[in-house]
């Protein structure tokens, strides 16, 4: 597991009762390097949307327990919001709550010489993905699938 994978679980662990104390769900933590400045990002959601006090008051909690706990070694910049409307869908859980919503996939690769497919999210399993377009269904190795998120337009 590398050091990034292990700071957004202990991020998670601090994050998960402040998330119940203010009435948000943890949609998603990630740990990445852009440019030459690492981010810690907490995503968070709750029916109807979060909104900026939300993000605030997460964020200052969130800082807190971070700080007395000390264990990110590289300086970093914390980030808290929520996922958007056009959400990537990382996990089982996104995908299982957007089941007949409208998506986006980019592949890897050409798949019947395109890269980008809209269609609504019909079903998945550990390996595959489904979409309907036009009323055909599309089946996708996850493997092959670059990211895949909610449409904003269809």
């Amino acid at each position: 597991m590398s050091a990034g994978q292990i700071y957004e679980e202990k991020t998670e662990t601090l994050l998960t009762p402040i998330a119940e104390r203010y009435g948000v769900e943890i949609y998603d933590i990630e740990y990445v390097k852009e440019g030459s400045d690492w981010y810690l990002r907490a995503y968070i959601d709750k029916p109807g949307g979060v909104n900026i006090n939300d993000c605030e008051m997460v964020s200052r909690a969130l800082s807190d327990e971070l700080d007395r706990e000390d264990f990110i070694k590289d300086a970093y910049i914390l980030e808290v919001s929520s996922p958007g409307l056009g959400r990537a869908l990382k996990k089982d859980k996104h995908l299982a709550g957007s089941i007949g919503e409208d998506v986006e996939i980019k592949t890897y690769k050409p798949i019947d010489k395109q890269k980008e497919f809209c269609g609504v999210l019909k079903a998945f399993d550990d390996n595959t993905i489904t979409i309907s377009v036009d009323d055909e269904e599309k089946i996708f190795a996850r493997k092959d699938i670059a990211i895949i998120r909610l449409a904003l337009d269809f």
